[in-house]
């Protein structure tokens, strides 16, 4: 797909492991336990952005983009969570695979072959836009972001999970996760592209953005275990709202 934003060896990549996304066991497992984790996270941090709707469907008609949803793992979370999802993917294999699975869980979700430039060219603007584990793999960050930026309503919420720049992410994601404990294939990050946080909120800043929340994401080797804690030294998550 053409697109200054979209790397062509980053989608050949994904698309080998499209069939990997749904087990839990194999090499996607990483994703599978980070995902519960920021699912539960975020239904409890975004109540305050639409307040008044019913604890078990927090977001309910909230119109969602998913950006790089992959084979959807957070879409369906957050479809169960009452969200009207829109998920995209640069990588054709992981949405016909995310197509396929909505359907066997009967979830009613819009999937597209699709990247953040073309959908700013549309019409459709989004109140809560999900930007998780991709900013990392774009060739063009700051177009990248202008895109996502844009494709969010005034008074709607960005939400970007990402691995920070650091030493501590170099030993931990790239010669930990990749090299030692092999949980992810090796060649999975660059560590040149992880984006610093301060990095990305200069160009939240220009679009009128305001971060409202920044926590870190650790795990425990030992364990498997992820959990939220304040430091954002290797994986971190942002929530930012754009001014109404």
């Amino acid at each position: 797909m053409s697109s200054i934003t979209v790397d062509p060896a980053e989608v050949a990549a994904f698309n080998r492991l499209a069939e990997t996304w749904w087990d839990d066991s194999g090499p996607m497992w990483p994703l599978h336990r980070l995902n519960a984790l920021r699912r539960d996270y975020l239904a409890e941090r975004l109540r305050e952005f639409w307040p008044g709707l019913p604890a078990d469907r927090p977001l309910r008609d909230v119109a969602t983009l998913d950006i790089g949803c992959g084979a959807g793992l957070l879409s369906e979370s957050m479809a169960r969570l009452g969200a009207r999802v829109h998920g995209v993917d640069v990588a054709e294999r992981n949405i016909a695979i995310a197509r396929e699975h909505a359907g066997s869980q009967n979830l009613e979700i819009e999937y597209d072959v699709t990247t953040a430039e073309s959908l700013v060219a549309g019409d459709r603007r989004y109140d809560l836009v999900l930007n998780m584990e991709v900013v990392e793999h774009v060739a063009d960050l700051p177009a990248f972001l202008s895109a996502c930026c844009r494709l969010t309503r005034p008074g709607g919420v960005m939400v970007i999970s990402t691995i920070n720049r650091t030493l501590a992410s170099w030993v931990a994601a790239i010669v930990g996760a990749e090299y030692i404990l092999r949980w992810l294939p090796r060649g999975t990050h660059q560590w040149r592209r992880f984006p610093k946080p301060e990095e990305l909120e200069t160009i939240l800043e220009d679009y009128d953005f305001e971060v409202r929340d920044r926590v870190g994401v650790g795990v425990n080797p030992l364990n498997r275990k992820f959990r939220i804690h304040r430091y954002p030294g290797v994986n971190y998550m942002l929530i930012a709202r754009r001014k109404a």
